[in-house]
């Protein structure tokens, strides 16, 4: 079953034009029309590439005289759907790492030491973040979360080592209520890591009703995050993930969801667009690339990037782009890799940039350099987006997918390797300093949609259960080979990158400076872009959300 309802119709469906603006920017509401004028057109002509309407209807007045550094925040935005095969990748290894093993255990925390530094005590911290106002949850989403959770009896968590305390055991009903949701999340995660069963079980009941997923941030936040500490609880992280998940097909509604998040949360898109430039310069003087993507989702970023190549001076190179999906996903109507080939292949003969496509129905960890195919004369480009942290790695098994998928592609010998991926440690960290890594990262992304869409926006509401809710789940409620939302901080990439024999390569201004210019016309008070080691970061007010680095 599916914790998901769709959304009732309305103006916004998949490919709608609908815009958002941050509240408090120096434009009028209608920011991207506004500062695009005339561009407008363009990017909507490319959307209904990306629609089911016949081919003989699509359109491409307004082509001419995009600007290789032109940005539009108002196009059809880049989506991940839970259905790729990296999102829903499932790994079963015999070779499976005992963590009854001091040793090992002590190494990745050493490791993880050496990487990030001692845990600071004042991200632990417990701030004022709600008024407090009793709300109960939404009501759809209790009775499904009621549906979903398996009544097993409760999945022991190893205690772990953190900066956190509390003044006792034991909390009575008033010391409770005077809390805000953040505080008593922090406790209750904590009571599960000491294996404080009845005192969680007790906090979670009392959150239950301080929270509500239409709320303020941290009210709708908490009211994820309580459901997946009682999925915790009842060991069925599994099952509520999978039902999260959605096996079935995407749906408009769904895709939709997808869309609104890229472009309400700027810091995704412009981690793609630092991709893409990238890329264009490597391509610059070559004849013919090839790019290899293994997760290539709704093919969003290479409407982009074809439209880039299309305005590049002299004759575009030939593009052959590579995309790897489970079998099962390949040949979906809606939303499947072909599908989505065949778009971009439509798109690529109108904008007359040679272009080829080609499917591969795989799990990723299946795939072998014969299968990705590359001929003389071509320069390689692997792009990783949203993608890696979903492979295993020495954590979870001796085999170690993450590793052998990054030695197979130097071996492939490509010109470029591009990495984009959330800024995040959630990955062999200790339960309890997870959770307060998730809760962190996401309340900047909550906040984000606060101050772009109204509260009671249905759209908004849609967006945080099928698009954000997922992976607090997985992060929360799984361990083992069940937690695929492994994230990883810039530093431990930028460690893994170099080991498996990448170098770093440093974007250029010409990547940059546009792409800065841009933020500051979005919102340059709270969206925040800088570039560390190699690594550009974009971040919202203190938190960077979003990493993009460059490997040869």
């Amino acid at each position: 079953m599916s914790l998901v309802r769709p959304s009732d119709p309305s103006p916004l469906s998949y490919g709608s034009r609908k815009l958002y603006s941050l509240n408090g920017t120096k434009n009028a509401p209608d920011l991207s029309a506004q500062r695009f004028g005339s561009e407008m057109h363009r990017s909507e002509s490319y959307e209904k590439y990306f629609l089911d309407f016949p081919i003989e209807e699509l359109s491409i007045s307004g082509v001419s005289g995009i600007s290789n550094n032109s940005f539009h925040p108002n196009a059809a935005s880049y989506g991940r759907t839970c259905d790729s095969d990296s999102a829903c990748l499932e790994i079963t290894s015999p070779e499976q790492l005992d963590f009854g093993d001091d040793q090992v255990r002590l190494k990745l925390q050493e490791l993880e030491r050496d990487l990030l530094g001692e845990p600071d005590a004042a991200d632990y911290d417990v701030e004022m973040l709600a008024n407090g106002q009793a709300m109960e949850i939404d009501s759809e989403w209790a009775n499904s979360i009621k549906d979903a959770l398996l009544h097993d009896s409760p999945n022991e968590s190893s205690s772990t080592d953190s900066n956190f305390s509390t003044t006792g055991s034991n909390k009575d009903a008033s010391q409770m209520s005077s809390q805000n949701p953040r505080e008593m999340l922090l406790e209750c995660a904590f009571a599960i890591s000491e294996d404080n069963f009845d005192e969680a079980s007790a906090m979670i009941e009392q959150l239950r009703g301080m929270v509500s997923v239409q709320g303020d941030p941290s009210q709708r936040i908490a009211a994820y995050m309580v459901e997946g500490l009682a999925a915790r609880l009842l060991a069925s992280g599994k099952c509520l993930y999978k039902a999260l998940r959605c096996k079935e097909p995407p749906s408009s509604d769904r895709l939709a969801a997808m869309q609104i998040l890229f472009e309400v949360c700027p810091c995704f898109k412009f981690g793609f667009m630092a991709a893409n430039c990238v890329i264009i310069e490597a391509a610059k003087d070559e004849k013919r690339i090839h790019i290899i993507d293994f997760d290539v989702s709704q093919g969003t970023q290479y409407i982009n990037l074809i439209q880039m190549l299309a305005t590049q001076p002299g004759k575009a190179p030939h593009l052959r782009l590579t995309g790897v999906d489970d079998p099962e996903s390949v040949h979906r109507p809606v939303g499947g890799l072909k599908h989505i080939g065949q778009r971009l292949e439509q798109l690529a003969k109108a904008l007359r940039v040679p272009f080829e496509f080609q499917a591969i129905a795989s799990n990723t960890s299946d795939v072998t350099p014969s299968m990705l195919a590359s001929r003389h004369g071509e320069a390689v480009i692997v792009n990783f987006a949203f993608l890696l942290h979903h492979m295993p790695d020495e954590s979870v098994s001796t085999v170690n997918l993450r590793d052998k998928l990054l030695r197979m592609v130097k071996n492939l010998n490509p010109k470029l390797v591009t990495v984009v991926e959330q800024d995040m440690n959630t990955n062999t960290t200790p339960f309890f300093s997870r959770f307060v890594e998730t809760y962190n990262y996401f309340a900047a992304v909550y906040d984000t949609l606060d101050a772009t869409l109204p509260r009671d926006s249905q759209d908004r509401i849609n967006v945080e259960r099928q698009c954000l809710a997922k992976d607090i789940v997985n992060i929360v409620a799984c361990e083992g080979e069940d937690r695929v939302e492994r994230y990883e901080v810039a530093g431990k990439w930028r460690a893994r990158m170099t080991m498996a024999g990448f170098s770093s390569c440093t974007m250029s201004q010409n990547v940059t400076d546009p792409i800065q210019k841009l933020i500051g016309e979005y919102c340059e008070r709270r969206l925040k872009m800088y570039e560390e080691m190699g690594t550009v970061h974009f971040g919202w007010e203190e938190k960077s959300l979003i990493i993009t680095s460059t490997w040869r």
